[in-house]
């Protein structure tokens, strides 16, 4: 007993002894810890340059730039009157605002130790500011700095541009749309700096500032809501001009109301109204349903008696008496329209309908693109007299890229074009990674379909109620609708609210661009051929004029046949490209021939933009864009 009593005892002295030392190693350890400075784990982001947003020929539209928050502490702002009165002047603000601000923030617990007094400072203020704060050591004051964005054009194409937050994030828009090219994400744990891709939309800066000054014009005469102006090439596909009005300056976008953001051509929704018979009458002519000289009978009034009992009636502006679906088509008959539809099968007329686009959505690459609404005869809301309503632009939603979409089928020869507004996508040093090549859609009407309906509209110009759209000496196609819009409070239709649109194609024969513009609620006058057709006819002559389109009746002078041409110098190149503004494109062909560069000439003329810009460093296969006007 008294053995395992000794042997109990030094048991617990050695373990004593060594849970003693235990002890103090954990404290030594603990101990070095607390009085080591702490190694950093934190790693330098990488930074990422936002790429710029350009016009199709390289014009600024979107610039990455940085912008200063101006920070303070009003705890420790004691001296309030002096340092109120010595940034005022800099930032443009009244002293005793700004006083009373400090004041109040110095009183609420929440905003004593921190308070944005002015954001979004660009660089001159920031500069400025900075050395009157660093001069009287306001230490009570810091800048954050914040990556920014900088819209040259201001509200020029605004809704298709977008807006980028102060995250760096884009909020709409291209900006959002093309967030991993323009600030790609970087890899994780790289250390590298990034540079975003530069965008280079379709359309044409200087284009689209003289159609939007047009529908500026157009908006204010007709004391409309809103109106959208869509110009795009019917051959590529590429939209040239995208116009959405009321819109904002994108360098205030947030104070911008959503009447101002909201992209409408992609994201409202409308009945087209008689615009739409175009698609009819292809419809059935396409499947052979009538012939070219066949008359209708138009009484005002289009009634049918179903096996069931139930009639369906449509009524007619006017008595038009005998017509052809040419003749209903420039005199935008309901009556006759309606004949032709009944002579489709319905499931083979939402066939051809939907092959248009109708229904679906186009991506385009624009954010939040409505997908319309094309009803089939399956849905709850389907009716007897659905067919017929549709094929006149009613019962039937669609937006304006849709119809612009649905009318590439119809200038192409029944081969749709996707749509885009995407030029192409280059690096920081202009290397090209993507170029817009046209992306041809399946047949869908045949090519003799096609130019009937070219032809239609041809002459709804030239003798029908279009007539106010046709050019003097260029062939001009167009189809005006007019619908009533929804009234959102008593439902059914509105009495007051109208929509006015209309679609035009030029040259007529071959059309090399399609036009689409949409007027909503205008006060006074509502009919399209009244109100939008003059709209679209100066639109077209812009167009023309500025792309030096041909005008195959323009009149020419008579002359002797011998014409004096002035030698020209050829232009020489060194090491740096030389400015080429103010030069003919006669002066430009001999570098045409060079087999080191590839030039590219834009237009006829003489050159009003470069890209690359001159000084550039000429390099082996070097890409030279000459625009000319």
């Amino acid at each position: 007993m008294q053995m395992n009593d000794f042997f109990s005892r030094k048991k617990l002295i050695t373990v004593g002894f060594f849970f003693t030392i235990a002890i103090f190693a954990i404290l030594f350890t603990f101990g070095k810890l607390a009085f080591s400075p702490i190694p950093s784990v934190q790693k330098k982001l990488p930074q990422v340059e936002r790429g710029d947003i350009t016009d199709r020929n390289g014009k600024p539209l979107a610039v990455q730039t940085n912008f200063y928050h101006f920070v303070i502490t009003p705890k420790d702002v004691h001296n309030i009157d002096s340092f109120v009165n010595d940034i005022s002047p800099i930032l443009l603000e009244n002293p005793d605002t700004l006083k009373t601000r400090i004041l109040k923030a110095k009183e609420n617990p929440k905003t004593a130790r921190f308070m944005y007094l002015k954001k979004k400072l660009d660089q001159v203020t920031y500069e400025e500011l900075n050395s009157i704060i660093k001069e009287k050591r306001y230490t009570f004051s810091r800048f954050d700095k914040i990556p920014g964005r900088v819209y040259p054009e201001n509200e020029l194409a605004s809704q298709l541009i977008g807006y980028m937050g102060d995250d760096g994030i884009g909020l709409a828009g291209v900006e959002y749309s093309m967030q991993k090219y323009l600030s790609p994400t970087p890899e994780v744990n790289s250390e590298k700096n990034l540079q975003g891709k530069n965008i280079y939309l379709t359309i044409d800066a200087n284009l689209q500032y003289k159609l939007e000054k047009i529908a500026k014009d157009a908006l204010e005469e007709t004391k409309a809501a809103n109106i959208m102006l869509l110009a795009a090439s019917a051959k590529t596909g590429e939209i040239l001009s995208y116009i959405s009005l009321p819109s904002v300056n994108l360098n205030e976008y947030t104070s911008g109301s959503i009447e101002e953001t909201i992209d409408r051509p992609a994201m409202t929704q409308f009945e087209p109204g008689s615009v739409f018979k175009i698609f009819t009458i292809a419809a059935a002519y396409d499947q052979k349903l009538f012939r070219q000289d066949d008359l209708f009978y138009c009484d005002k009034i289009y009634e049918k008696t179903l096996p069931s009992g139930e009639k369906i009636k449509l009524t007619c502006l006017s008595n038009h008496g005998y017509l052809t679906a040419r003749g209903a088509l420039e005199q935008s008959c309901n009556d006759v329209t309606a004949q032709i539809t009944d002579k489709l099968n319905v499931e083979t007329f939402l066939s051809k309908l939907r092959g248009f686009g109708f229904g679906k959505r186009t991506n385009l690459e624009v954010p939040g693109e409505t997908i319309g609404s094309l009803k089939d005869t399956k849905d709850k809301y389907w009716s007897a007299r659905s067919q017929m309503t549709i094929s006149i632009g009613q019962e039937v939603a669609v937006s304006a890229i849709q119809m612009l979409q649905a009318a590439t089928y119809i200038a192409n020869q029944g081969k749709g074009v996707q749509l885009t507004i995407l030029h192409k996508i280059t690096d920081k040093e202009g290397n090209i990674e993507y170029l817009h090549e046209p992306s041809y859609k399946q047949q869908v009407i045949n090519k003799e379909t096609a130019q009937y309906i070219l032809s239609c509209m041809k002459t709804s110009a030239e003798n029908g109620i279009g007539w106010r759209a046709n050019l003097s000496d260029l062939a001009i196609g167009v189809k005006t609708g007019t619908a009533q819009m929804a009234d959102p409070i008593k439902g059914g239709y509105s009495d007051t609210d109208f929509l006015s649109d209309c679609l035009a194609f030029f040259p007529a024969e071959n059309p090399e661009i399609i036009l689409y513009i949409v007027i909503q609620k205008s006060q006074g006058i509502n009919y399209a051929s009244r109100i939008v057709a003059p709209v679209i006819k100066e639109s077209a002559n812009t167009i023309i004029d500025h792309l030096g389109m041909n005008r195959g009746g323009a009149a020419t002078l008579a002359h002797s046949g011998k014409i004096s041409i002035h030698k020209t110098g050829k232009i020489k190149l060194g090491d740096k490209l030389p400015d080429f503004t103010g030069k003919s494109k006669r002066e430009l062909l001999n570098l045409l021939d060079r087999k080191d560069l590839k030039v590219n000439i834009h237009g006829n003329g003489w050159v009003i933009n470069q890209n690359p810009p001159a000084g550039t460093k000429i390099t082996e296969n070097m890409q030279i864009d000459l625009y000319m006007e």
